[in-house]
């Protein structure tokens, strides 16, 4: 089949967060935005056509999660990921970020260390400060234009009486896809120290060629909690329903008790008729997504390494999500942002967001049709020219 990503779509108006909060997040409504991470394409046709059939029965009840739903998400990852999962170990969940704040809730208590890998997506720091627990930072090292993790570092954190740790795997800014080996040291650190492992692995799916996406779980997963959702694969974040696999019953009911206390129970009938059209029949249409943005990676890489003098792209493994670091421009914060947005016109989620090591970066969302990201490049080389 032929999925034509080139096609732009015009969003505003459509309540947005993106296009319809540009003046609000940006002071101007007429920037190119490249900063929530949703995607400019149309969702899989099979996705479309699925959630056109149940529009087309006129009732909008109350609804149950199918035993479909966990089928068609065993199926993916076995095929997808080579992760043999049982079907007793899938919880339907309303989101990640509802996950995230369920996990800290569920296997914390008030004024414990929560550890996080900064720079990393920012509702992380969130889901434990708003609930009194103590972000204990574990920065990732950034050495010769590569993050990794330091272990050392990580092993004091969890020596220092932490009791989770919230993973991004791929990561989200930086675009590393852990390798197996990176994954099975900070699974024995863990292990030895007690410290649970909740893996936040929504981008499971875009990955890049050369690279391949280890499920932590499937090392070894006894103790570890993953999320995973088709939101961000087929560009369905608004419909906001995941799952959560855990092999540990206990695990699962604690989490399943957290939810109740949230009172997350309920979830809509577009969202679950969405979620087994992607993981049964939109394969062949992420397959020609990662092809196309792939491309787009190699263009954005090649047009700053020429044009775009004081920028560098960290070259990403994973994710529709290009981290910047401008820190050669010899600019501060501010004078960043306000040199994108009202020199170049161009939206970019600001470094600073993602916390410790965030300074002087910023976050590109490269899933657009070509020729908005070629125009938002030439923005930026007029303003550092100008």
């Amino acid at each position: 089949m032929s999925f034509d990503f080139d096609r732009v779509i015009p969003r505003d108006g459509t309540a947005s967060v993106k296009y319809d909060s540009r003046a609000e997040v940006f002071g101007r409504d007429d920037v190119i935005p490249l900063w929530v991470a949703d995607m400019d394409f149309a969702a899989p046709p099979a996705v479309s056509a699925a959630l056109a059939a149940r529009a087309a029965h006129p009732i909008y009840g109350y609804t149950r999660h199918p035993d479909e739903l966990g089928d068609a998400l065993v199926d993916w990852l076995d095929a997808r990921h080579r992760w043999r999962v049982g079907r007793d170990w899938v919880s339907i969940a309303p989101g990640v970020v509802p996950s995230l704040h369920a996990a800290v809730a569920a296997f914390t208590q008030p004024g414990d260390g929560v550890i996080v890998q900064p720079p990393v997506y920012f509702p992380f720091f969130s889901a434990i400060t708003r609930q009194q627990r103590r972000v204990v930072e574990n920065p990732l090292r950034f050495v010769d234009g590569r993050y990794g993790i330091d272990f050392d570092h990580f092993e004091a954190c969890c020596a220092g009486g932490a009791r989770l740790l919230l993973l991004c795997s791929p990561h989200n800014p930086v675009g590393r896809v852990w390798t197996a080996d990176e994954l099975g040291d900070l699974l024995r650190i863990a292990r030895r120290h007690g410290v649970i492992v909740f893996a936040d692995e929504i981008h499971h799916d875009l990955v890049y060629p050369g690279c391949r996406h280890q499920p932590l779980a499937a090392l070894d997963g006894e103790d570890v909690i993953t999320a995973v959702a088709p939101s961000k694969s087929f560009n369905i974040p608004g419909l906001g329903l995941s799952a959560i696999i855990a092999r540990d019953a206990r695990r699962r009911s604690a989490l399943q008790q957290a939810f109740e206390r949230g009172a997350c129970g309920n979830h809509n009938p577009f969202s679950v008729a969405a979620f087994v059209a992607a993981y049964r029949n939109g394969a062949a249409w992420l397959d020609a997504l990662l092809a196309y943005l792939a491309r787009t990676r190699e263009y954005v890489a090649g047009f700053v390494a020429r044009e775009l003098t004081g920028i560098r792209v960290v070259p990403g493994e994973g994710t529709f999500l290009l981290w910047l670091d401008c820190r050669g421009l010899g600019l501060d914060d501010t004078a960043l942002a306000r040199l994108l947005v009202d020199g170049a016109g161009v939206g970019l989620s600001p470094g600073t967001l993602f916390g410790t090591g965030g300074s002087g970066f910023m976050r590109m969302n490269i899933a657009a049709p070509r020729a908005l990201i070629e125009t938002a490049l030439a923005r930026m080389r007029a303003a550092l020219r100008g």
